[in-house]
């Protein structure tokens, strides 16, 4: 059964499968209805920002499949079932989808009403807000068809919107494509898990609307035990804001670090022993290193061919799916020839072993 988390759907007070225009209205009416310069009550803040996630995940056609499927859980990458896994023929999980709202509630908003001040356009500024007496649960729906805009609203708001006047066609704000940036992370950070504090510079409108800023900001990129290379941390609309964008999603790739002693297969790790000629035909032991400073000990009595492996079992990096197991550690055998020979050992050679 799927864990669902927090129930986005009931946030924005809308039914699973609400249609987009159905989730773009909740959203107007709880983003009004809570926005911190209206609502004065101490969790008005902590509501509107897990209204605008609500928004941001279901107004996604990929994330709200995911969650539609995986729940939250599965959202943020806790470990969605895998494919044919589970007892009944199993279910697509999101693979290296990680999700993770790292976007700013009042952006979302400005974004939302065209980077204008809803409340200026509805109740005009008499000291700076709404009318007391007037019901401000929801004000697109306080005007009646003499507001001579679309729907009852206000000709200056509806030729505002995006284009959105009574003779025109809805014009979207296009989204930049997505800022890519590699993450490097070393195999001992993939061993335990980590934080990385990730900083960026981008642009951002300031209050007006119309002119940017320059500012920084540090995203905290959660890298789990076991996350593959190529695993994806999406940062929504985290990039340049401009008059005329929607902010590009700032995304991290996972990249594997070089290692001066293991290379990575998946969950294993491979350690190169290199041994003389005489211990690969006549037996070694080799003492292995392992991730977190520890040896074990790997004991042959066979001859040992060039790049023969030796198994230990539970000494790699943990499964991305089942952090909580591991891969192993593959000791690959690396035989090295001696560069010259004295004649008598090349007799004595010669005459221990088969010429075939």
């Amino acid at each position: 059964m799927v864990k669902m988390g927090k129930d986005y759907y009931d946030i924005l007070g809308i039914k699973k499968g609400a249609s987009e225009d159905d989730i773009k209205k909740a959203y107007r009416k709880q983003a009004l209805r809570f926005h911190p310069d209206k609502n004065k009550a101490p969790n008005a803040e902590d509501k509107f920002k897990e209204i605008a996630e609500a928004y941001d995940v279901l107004s996604d056609p990929k994330k709200k499949d995911i969650y539609d499927r995986f729940g939250e859980e599965g959202l943020k990458g806790g470990g969605a079932p895998a494919p044919g896994g589970g007892g009944g023929g199993g279910c697509a999980g999101p693979g290296n989808f990680s999700y993770s709202f790292q976007g700013d509630p009042h952006v979302i908003f400005s974004d939302f009403f065209g980077g204008r001040n809803p409340f200026d356009q509805f109740f005009g500024a008499r000291n700076g807000g709404p009318d007391e007496d007037m019901d401000t649960e929801d004000p697109f729906a306080r005007f009646g068809a003499g507001g001579g805009g679309m729907g009852g609203f206000p000709r200056s708001f509806s030729s505002g919107m995006g284009g959105m006047g009574p003779h025109s066609s809805i014009v979207k704000k296009p989204q930049d494509p997505p800022v890519v940036h590699d993450l490097w992370v070393a195999m001992e950070d993939v061993l335990s898990g980590c934080t990385k504090k990730m900083k960026i510079s981008r642009k951002r409108l300031n209050p007006d609307g119309r002119t940017v800023r320059k500012e920084d900001k540090i995203l905290e990129v959660q890298i789990k035990k076991g996350w593959k290379e190529g695993t994806k941390i999406t940062f929504p609309k985290e990039g340049d804001q401009t008059p005329r964008n929607i902010p590009a999603d700032v995304v991290f790739v996972v990249k594997d670090k070089a290692h001066r002693v293991f290379k990575r297969e998946g969950s294993d790790i491979v350690y190169t022993a290199k041994i003389s000629l005489r211990d690969a035909l006549c037996g070694c032991t080799v003492n292995a290193p392992t991730l977190d400073g520890r040896t074990v000990t790997v004991s042959t009595t066979d001859i040992v061919q060039q790049g023969m492996k030796r198994r230990v079992s539970g000494e790699g990096l943990p499964y991305p799916k089942r952090p909580d197991r591991r891969g192993d550690l593959l000791v690959e055998y690396e035989v090295k020839f001696p560069e010259r020979l004295s004649q008598s050992a090349r007799d004595t050679i010669a005459q221990v072993l088969p010429q075939s």
